[in-house]
């Protein structure tokens, strides 16, 4: 491998998932070199450039024109997601794009139509389904350790991004509907909307949803408008049912956790004790815990293995396992479940391309 030549990459935006997930980890990988970034915020690509001796682009056209330029990674407001994605394929780029794929499914089918017909990877920054515990979790469910999964509780909450995004305090674009369509369900239930179903091998069929706005104000001491909470019942389409719960208001301990019930135990995933990420509770008694390392957090990342999954897909020419058609089936489930909330009734989930 030492002759294969590196992906070089350009970055839309330089925001907080940029800094502590993508340069980072690209920075680490060896088949990978950080070229040129562009950010509207200049400080904040001057920032970036500096500590990965990147150069600063002047401009969008300046990062998808770049001739230089093999892969692009997209971590802009989600309002962006789309139009820039589209752009970079048709410019010739691979494009690894941040969750959720896109504000409308229109748009997200926009997205890998120009994919296919361009013949440039898609991928999505699915981080969650390569957290220690979730790969760990998929192979006991494979091999069923605990039976056949019958509910589940899922739960993805913190207290803000606010908190931990570029722009501190009510000002983030989180909390701009123009920006992010959407709020803790787009942010955090999104992450869920992807790994339940590759936990389950399994789409989710039908939802319903509570969704609202409980706490959050913007700066002028107004309600935000996107939600801060969501709670959520997914049935997948192999007659799994449980609860999805998103959150922005749990400020004084955050929860990542999963706890699967299944015909013979249950499996919790994720929690507090790191020496216990993944425990299994049998019906007769008995039970294993097993430490694979913790779940990521904004306060403690870890690595998500994304990027360097992304560049292997590139040098080895494979359909990234985290794909247009699983970020649009995520962002489905996410709209249905807004308008379950908005119709008071139970949605069909549209997992299926318009034609």
């Amino acid at each position: 491998m030492s002759d294969t030549p590196k992906i070089r990459f350009g970055f839309l935006g330089a925001g907080s998932i940029v800094i502590y997930r993508h340069a980072i980890e690209l920075s680490t990988n060896p088949y990978a070199e950080l070229i040129t970034v562009y950010d509207p915020i200049t400080k904040r690509a001057e920032n970036l450039a500096e500590t990965y001796g990147m150069t600063i682009a002047k401009s969008e056209a300046e990062v998808l024109n770049d001739p230089t330029i093999d892969a692009i990674v997209v971590g802009t407001p989600n309002s962006e997601h789309a139009r820039l994605t589209i752009a970079a394929l048709k410019a010739g780029k691979h494009v690894l794009c941040e969750k959720p794929m896109a504000t409308t499914l229109k748009d997200a089918a926009a997205m890998i139509h120009t994919a296919e017909k361009t013949g440039k990877k898609l991928m999505m920054g699915h981080n969650q389904c390569l957290m220690p515990p979730h790969l760990k979790a998929k192979k006991l469910l494979q091999q069923k350790v605990i039976g056949d999964i019958m509910t589940f509780h899922s739960s993805f909450c913190h207290g803000g991004p606010e908190m931990w995004s570029q722009d501190k305090g009510p000002t983030t674009w989180f909390f701009k509907k123009e920006k992010a369509y959407v709020g803790s369900m787009g942010d955090l239930g999104v992450h869920k909307t992807y790994l339940l179903p590759w936990l389950f091998g399994s789409d989710i069929k039908e939802v319903g949803a509570f969704i609202d706005t409980k706490l959050k104000k913007d700066e002028k001491d107004q309600p935000i408008t996107v939600d801060d909470n969501a709670v959520c019942i997914l049935r997948f389409e192999n007659g799994i049912t449980g609860q999805l719960t998103a959150s922005w208001t749990y400020t004084a301990h955050g929860d990542n956790t999963t706890t699967l019930y299944g015909t013979k135990g249950q499996m919790i995933l994720g929690g507090d004790d790191p020496n216990c990420q993944v425990r299994v509770l049998m019906n007769n008694g008995e039970g294993a815990s097993y430490k694979v390392g913790v779940m990521g957090t904004n306060e403690h990342p870890v690595k998500s293995g994304i990027p360097d999954l992304f560049v292997d897909c590139i040098l080895d020419d494979i359909t990234p396992p985290f794909d247009g058609m699983k970020g649009y089936k995520a962002l489905a489930a996410v709209v249905a479940c807004m308008e379950s909330q908005a119709e008071k009734r139970i949605i069909t989930v549209k997992n299926e391309l318009p034609v």
